[in-house]
């Protein structure tokens, strides 16, 4: 058994396997996993199920095992152009639904719009700053995650926000970085030190989703460091298969390539990609 096997905990973003919550247990449990980064449950986005739900998933999850890791939030992909005080009341709002599900992190973006122009440094760096004050209140710890079509979609913008955003970490995205013409290797040289977990997905040249491993998003290759660095947790979000609930993750101008291989269903999707990332590690 591989060391490195020790030393990372998989997650997974289980609405990918099945929407309604008992499908994503059954899908978690089935492929070892016990933690849980999540997303959508039964149709909906974690942003719109009520406090008095979120009370009954942690019942549920606890009952099976499970453990929430982050809430897979939306935050931040939004227009930066757009009135930021609504984001702020959604984004308190999943903060609270953070707590009740013992969330370690949340997730979020740095805007739609900018184009990485200059002019709208000054404004994404403030926003995110609420959204790391807000988590602080919470105990709970921001990542920002690489993206395309946001500021932070390339290694250098994402580092800039790291260098101008105390207490912000990183979420890190291979098929992302991928998709936006980015070295994946070059961007886990500049952005590690701010890693505090993983995305795995991957894809290739042309920006196509495949299983972890079968693209360049040289997965292999930096989760030894990985998991020297202690960052611990790799969140399984093969997007492998159209889902319910991806349409309203995305901006029309920077779609997924999602669903070029055919699986029957999106269990077996999932399990190929969570059999996939598996015998990465193994390997290692």
């Amino acid at each position: 058994m591989s060391d490195l096997k020790t030393k990372i905990k998989l997650c997974a973003f289980a609405d990918e396997a099945d929407s309604c919550l008992d499908g994503q247990i059954k899908a978690l449990r089935e492929n070892g996993i016990t933690l849980l980064e999540i997303r959508g449950v039964d149709g909906q986005n974690i942003a719109d199920i009520s406090l008095e739900k979120t009370h009954k998933i942690k019942e549920t999850l606890d009952n099976n095992g499970i453990q929430v890791w982050s809430v897979g939030s939306s935050a931040g992909k939004t227009d930066i152009n757009a009135d930021f005080s609504a984001e702020k009341e959604r984004f308190v709002l999943m903060l609270e639904k953070g707590k009740i599900l013992g969330a370690k992190c949340i997730r979020l973006f740095s805007f739609y719009g900018t184009g990485g122009k200059k002019e709208y440094r000054d404004e994404v760096f403030f926003r995110l700053s609420e959204f790391v004050r807000m988590s602080r209140q919470y105990d709970i710890i921001p990542c920002h995650e690489n993206e395309k079509g946001i500021y932070g979609e390339n290694a250098a913008r994402c580092l800039e926000i790291h260098k101008n955003v105390p207490d912000l970490m990183a979420v890190f995205d291979p098929a992302n970085f991928i998709q936006c013409g980015q070295d994946v290797m070059e961007a886990w040289r500049m952005l590690s030190p701010y890693v505090y977990y993983g995305h795995i997905k991957d894809a290739d040249s042309s920006g196509r989703i495949l299983p972890p491993g079968e693209g360049i998003g040289h997965i292999a290759d930096y989760l030894l460091d990985f998991a020297a660095k202690g960052c611990g947790v790799l969140t399984l979000e093969p997007h492998l298969a159209e889902f319910v609930g991806l349409s309203g993750l995305e901006n029309d101008n920077n779609k997924s390539n999602v669903g070029s291989l055919n699986f029957k269903n999106n269990r077996e999707a999932f399990d190929c990609a969570a059999d996939s990332l598996k015998k990465i590690i193994d390997r290692l």
